[in-house]
């Protein structure tokens, strides 16, 4: 069979249709690695060109992200449309099913690992089923190393890989507990190492895509250690907690760690304990940024605007902040009630969603009431803040300061200044 993966392309009004510095979607080239040899595979991302509507593939199938579940049944409609079978997965698919059963002939809810071959058996017999749900979720050494070789040659970087699945924490507005259930599972280091030494281009640069690469600090040590002889630069995500081992915080700077995506969340701690977010204490923020800029680790630091005890004065605290720990960059969304998480539901519960239009749920467009000030003001003070942490003169003051990592969030902040001055406004 002649099948066929797509990424739908990001809306316009989203701040990540601007982007430059684009990556590839890691889940389609490990849907790729699952095919069997004999079908004919392909990868098409919508984010970097027009579709070929025309190529007459037998399966189709679509990852779908909540902002991105328009677009993605509009591709699924047509080539349905066209006499393809379409398959719709990913966070969306899982959580809302029935809703994605509208645009295709079967979803997959949940890890595929444990379904593709058989859907793809299934409908090679004319017997292809509905819902796809594996019993169970894969195994560590399941999972297989992505093919590369089928990701389009036009992205600023395709150096990505995943070491586990999962967080150990259950922060009650990511969807990544709910996706994996809570589990935390990670891969052996060996297969990793394997993987690095495949890279052939940009090699000398690795993107973990990790929830929380130090989750398991054991395992995490182990990892390290091997890439302590790679002779590799590489970024990733991490919780606070990596300051509360010393070891373990010397051997992500040694292995080559150049940044760290990191969840702040919020300055009130008030906030903090409504999110779930038990890892966390405000006071250990400034010291949070010090031992890691000490050990040649940038910062890439996520605050989220419109939990229930933010105030209007709370773009100015985060701004001030930013300014005095000198953070390199910044992720300040507002807060995004997705299906299928804790926040979701309790604001359900509490008739504060005022928004169902899936590509407004991309972080940026408040589609909720907040508590401490109108959905207005909270749009309002969003778009300021981002807008000022990534002005010219702001990103002079942050890059200003000579470490290592410079190289990696100097580029990453004028091109989210370039991105931020070209947002499209959302549609009314």
């Amino acid at each position: 069979m002649k099948i066929k993966l797509i990424a739908p392309k990001w809306p316009a009004h989203s701040i990540w249709s601007a982007l430059y510095f684009k990556f590839p979607y890691l889940s389609l080239a490990i849907l790729g690695a699952l095919t069997p040899p004999e079908h004919e595979v392909s990868i098409e991302d919508e984010n970097l060109g027009e579709l070929k509507f025309d190529d007459s593939p037998d399966i189709v199938g679509i990852t779908v992200l909540t902002p991105l579940a328009p677009g993605a049944y509009r591709i699924a409609d047509e080539y349905r449309r066209r006499g393809a079978k379409v398959v719709l997965g990913g966070f969306h698919a899982t959580w809302m099913p029935e809703e994605a059963l509208a645009h295709a002939d079967a979803v997959v809810i949940g890890e595929a690992e444990g379904v593709w071959r058989q859907l793809l058996k299934d409908a090679e017999a004319g017997q292809l089923k509905k819902i796809y749900k594996a019993e169970s979720r894969p195994e560590p050494d399941e999972i297989p190393q992505a093919r590369r070789e089928l990701i389009e040659d036009k992205y600023f970087f395709s150096n990505i890989l995943q070491t586990t699945r999962g967080c150990p924490f259950d922060c009650r507005f990511c969807s990544v507990t709910a996706f994996y259930g809570g589990t935390y599972r990670f891969r052996p280091v060996e297969e990793i190492e394997k993987e690095v030494l495949s890279f052939t281009k940009g090699a000398g640069f690795v993107l973990f895509v990790d929830d929380n690469i130090v989750g398991n600090p054991v395992y995490a040590k182990r990892l390290f250690s091997m890439l302590k002889g790679q002779r590799k630069k590489w970024m990733s995500q991490a919780s606070t907690t990596i300051i509360k081992d010393p070891e373990l915080l010397k051997l992500a700077s040694e292995s080559g760690c150049y940044g760290m995506f990191m969840g702040f969340e919020s300055l009130e701690q008030e906030n903090l304990d409504l999110m779930g977010k038990r890892m966390n204490a405000r006071e250990a923020y400034s010291d949070v940024m010090k031992k890691l800029h000490d050990h040649g680790i940038g910062v890439h630091g996520s605050f989220i605007f419109g939990y229930d005890h933010d105030r209007k004065s709370v773009f100015d605290d985060v701004l001030d902040f930013a300014r005095k720990v000198r953070l390199d960059a910044a992720f300040m969304p507002v807060l995004t009630p997705f299906p299928g998480t804790e926040i979701r539901k309790r604001l359900m519960e509490e008739g504060r969603i005022i928004s169902n239009d899936w590509s407004l749920y991309d972080m940026e467009h408040v589609v909720f009431r907040p508590k401490g000030m109108t959905p207005e003001e909270l749009q309002e003070g969003h778009d300021r803040a981002n807008r000022e942490f990534y002005s010219a003169p702001n990103i002079f003051r942050r890059i200003g300061r000579i470490h290592r990592s410079l190289w990696i969030f100097a580029p990453m902040n004028w091109d989210l200044r370039r991105a931020w001055r070209k947002k499209a406004p959302a549609p009314l």
